[in-house]
């Protein structure tokens, strides 16, 4: 089984890691997704949600953008991390089990929620 979080708001990917609404969580075996929860952002503070998601279980973390320090922590955690992705939470992560969902493997330079992510 595998356990991937999406960063989202309204249940769409997030461009912003840190400040999203919640993290859909998808348990999935087979490529196939068994169940689904939304879990809360507990809140955006530095080195925190990492810790947070690997705590959970997450094995994968999907968002539009991230940091360098939280892919960082990500990496450390053993959790990977897609980045780059749009779209439905749920199309997104039916398109990394079907093998269609590549990282774009930037990450964000800027932490101010209103700046654009570099692509």
């Amino acid at each position: 089984m595998k356990k991937i979080a999406v960063a989202s708001d309204q249940g769409m990917v997030t461009e912003h890691f840190g400040h999203c609404e919640n993290f859909i969580i998808f348990d999935t075996e087979n490529e196939q997704i068994i169940k689904q929860e939304i879990l809360a952002n507990p809140g955006h503070k530095p080195g925190f949600l990492p810790n947070f998601l690997a705590d959970y279980g997450v094995d994968l973390i999907i968002s539009g953008g991230m940091g360098g320090g939280a892919i960082d922590i990500f990496n450390e955690r053993n959790v990977e991390v897609l980045v780059g992705a749009k779209g439905s939470a749920e199309e997104v992560v039916e398109a990394y089990l079907q093998g269609a969902l590549e990282s774009t493997g930037s990450a964000c330079r800027e932490h101010l929620y209103h700046d654009d992510c570099e692509k």
